[in-house]
């Protein structure tokens, strides 16, 4: 049924509220949907995995280019481990927890601790009091005017492409989630996920690695959690890093309007739209998290003015890199030139 919930000029506060309880109604996945988004995601990654190292074995190096759709499953494999953590996945805590934790050893992401920090991150998107949790790292103009020399020149390289998309994701994946950072001292719960996962990890490398040596497991692992890993930073940065993204002092911040308003709709081809588990209909998904992946594309059906909101096509997002500060001015991220710093 397709619904016009409210008229265009309705108060953005108002509208998000609303918006929330229409969406209610699609948060109960289908289980026979959800094995089946799972098997046709674990299913070709296991293959082509499997086609890459049995070819480098046999010398057949063309058999390499198997990497790339492997890469492609393996960000797919994550789509899942996070609607996992939302528990969205199977509505069965239970099973969607384990089933999180296991894609975990392969993503390379410890489940219970990744879930608790994008749990905050949900939480707090867009809250200029709260930024830093599970998102990626935003300065006002002011703020960054008010840094060092040294510290400006530290955030201009923290925003490079090049590192934001190249050495952050092999950073982030390879290194710094083999330790609880943000919640060293939360408990034992982070340590517990974290070492878990390490130990799997270790144990499955183990596995590729006297089966088929170390320099065609670092051959093949490395290229793979890094593409895929890039391409995960991409999306992740494309869903909140827009120009009219919005974002709100604390006493101002809404979870509503900031979830409905600061994640953009990443409209995507549809190929890209299925391997990336429509996580481009951010916005949506930030206003209710406990709608299943593939039923996002069934509430832009049923609300086509939901499919406008925020919308960003593939070329268009090429254009964000370049938007790396918050002016407070003009309510919208800007570029350091439009800046003027």
């Amino acid at each position: 049924m397709k619904l016009q919930v409210l008229p265009p000029e309705v108060d953005h506060a108002i509208e998000a509220t609303v918006w929330m309880k229409v969406l209610a109604s699609y948060r109960r996945p289908r289980m026979r949907r959800s094995v089946l988004e799972l098997f046709v995601t674990v299913a070709p990654f296991i293959a082509f995995t499997a086609i890459a190292y049995v070819s480098m074995a046999y010398g057949v190096w063309i058999g390499l280019l198997a990497i790339l759709p492997a890469s492609a499953f393996l960000l797919r494999l994550f789509m899942i481990q996070h609607d996992c953590g939302h528990g969205s996945f199977f509505a069965n805590r239970r099973l969607d927890d384990w089933t999180g934790r296991l894609i975990g050893i392969v993503t390379m992401t410890p489940y219970d601790y990744w879930r608790n920090a994008h749990a905050k991150h949900h939480a707090t998107a867009g809250n200029l009091d709260q930024r830093g949790i599970g998102d990626i790292t935003t300065l006002t103009i002011a703020e960054f005017r008010a840094l060092s020399p040294a510290k400006r020149l530290g955030y201009r390289l923290y925003r490079n492409p090049l590192v934001m998309f190249g050495i952050g994701p092999a950073w982030l994946f390879i290194f710094k989630q083999r330790l609880p950072f943000g919640m060293m001292r939360a408990g034992a719960m982070p340590w517990l996920s974290t070492m878990l996962t390490n130990f799997a990890i270790l144990a499955l490398l183990g596995l590729l690695l006297w089966t088929f040596g170390v320099g065609t497991m670092l051959l093949i692992q490395t290229p793979m959690i890094i593409l895929a890993g890039a391409a995960g930073v991409w999306l992740f940065y494309v869903q909140h890093q827009f120009e009219d993204t919005h974002w709100a002092e604390g006493g101002d911040w809404r979870f509503p309007e900031a979830a409905l308003h600061g994640a953009s709709h990443y409209d995507l081809p549809p190929m890209l739209r299925w391997l990336t588990g429509n996580i481009g209909i951010h916005h949506v998904h930030h206003l209710s998290s406990r709608i299943p992946y593939y039923r996002l594309p069934e509430v832009l059906r049923d609300h086509p003015r939901l499919a406008g909101m925020g919308r960003i096509t593939l070329m268009q997002s090429l254009s964000c890199v370049r938007l790396v500060l918050w002016d407070d001015a003009r309510r919208k991220l800007v570029s350091f030139r439009e800046a003027a710093v």
